[in-house]
């Protein structure tokens, strides 16, 4: 069926599909669960243990454990992926992640969660988030790409085994699912134990589950296809420099997975945010100075393009697949967000 859907429509429109359904599956959860790297990385540098972590531990082992499950049962090979097939960058991991770090404080949240709060009327997070994009796009494409591409060539990691963690470890997807599992049930017992809402512990679940469906979902069209298809789940850095600069230079917009991803997020976060009465008009405000947000817009639309993805695109679908360079980035993400979190704690603790 899925071979008749690509020869009838293409590869383009069937990615689409797929990456609207994962997105808003992705956004619908993310929203509801109160999904949030910089949130659990502000909780744990206060010296707290909290709910926050908990949402985010949840999800994160979640995407682990349901990856790991699909790769064990041959139902997912990601070798070919760009987070592991290709050369990756040690010196862009860890640069990046600690730029994207430091920005995701000073803008009060991540890619992903600028966009989500993005759908719920949250005006700042608008403004940030484009600002993020076209940093993104230079980085990636523009005036910034040489000092990007000078940044990643200082230490590199050739694709393969290399850069597989598993590779290194000497483990296998099968053994690494039986960890993962302890993990999400402690990560849920840690969640009752704060007085976390069934409903919220579902949906952190939910949006681990939709990075394996992302996963899932383009490895079966690549399978299905006589020509080749990028290998990839949820990340929103670049695809939205896609999304928006097919809006802007072109009258028709290549599609793709994840050009259908980001409107997905959009709309199922929007219209969560609807269903549960949380949709609101927010601005910039005394407490909330727009140059700090785009200050940290643009570091966090650098460092993720350095870095090989943002919060999600290299902590979670990149973890998840335990591509070294990921694990490398989102450990830097937190150790940049936890210093400049105290930094500012103790300086302007109402930015905080």
């Amino acid at each position: 069926m899925l071979e008749d859907l690509i020869e009838t429509y293409g590869n383009g429109p069937v990615l689409a599909v797929v990456g609207g359904f994962v997105g808003v599956v992705f956004g619908a959860a993310a929203q509801h669960s109160r999904f949030c790297l910089r949130a659990a990385t502000a909780e744990v540098a206060d010296g707290k243990l909290g709910p926050r972590l908990s949402i985010w531990l949840i999800a994160f082992s979640a995407a682990v454990l349901s990856v790991q499950l699909l790769i064990s049962t041959d139902l997912l090979d990601v070798s070919e992926s760009r987070q592991l097939g290709t050369t990756g960058s040690m010196s862009g991991a860890i640069i990046g992640g600690v730029m994207f770090g430091v920005g995701m404080i000073l803008a009060r949240g991540c890619a992903s969660r600028l966009l989500i709060l993005s759908a719920t009327g949250n005006l700042r997070a608008i403004v940030t988030g484009l600002v993020l994009t076209l940093v993104a796009q230079s980085a990636l494409r523009g005036v910034l790409a040489p000092a990007r591409e000078s940044l990643a060539a200082i230490w590199t990691v050739p694709g393969g085994s290399a850069r597989d963690l598993l590779a290194h470890l000497g483990a296998t997807s099968g053994l690494v699912a039986i960890p993962a599992t302890f993990a999400v049930i402690g990560a849920v017992v840690h969640a009752r134990r704060h007085a976390v809402q069934t409903s919220h512990i579902i949906a952190a679940l939910a949006v681990g589950i939709a990075v394996a469906l992302g996963w899932l979902g383009t490895y079966m069209v690549a399978m299905n296809s006589f020509d080749v298809v990028a290998i990839s789940s949820v990340t929103f850095t670049g695809p939205s420099t896609d999304t928006l600069m097919g809006l802007v230079n072109s009258r028709h917009i290549p599609l793709g997975f994840g050009v259908g991803l980001v409107p997905g997020v959009f709309v199922g976060a929007g219209a969560m945010a609807l269903f549960t009465g949380e949709a609101k008009i927010q601005r910039f405000g005394a407490d909330t100075p727009m140059e700090v947000y785009l200050v940290g817009a643009a570091l966090m639309g650098f460092g993720s393009m350095l870095a090989g993805g943002c919060a999600v695109g290299a902590g979670m679908s990149g973890g998840a697949i335990f591509a070294l360079t990921a694990w490398v980035a989102v450990g830097c993400m937190w150790v940049g967000a936890m210093v400049t979190y105290r930094l500012i704690h103790r300086i302007a603790p109402v930015m905080a």
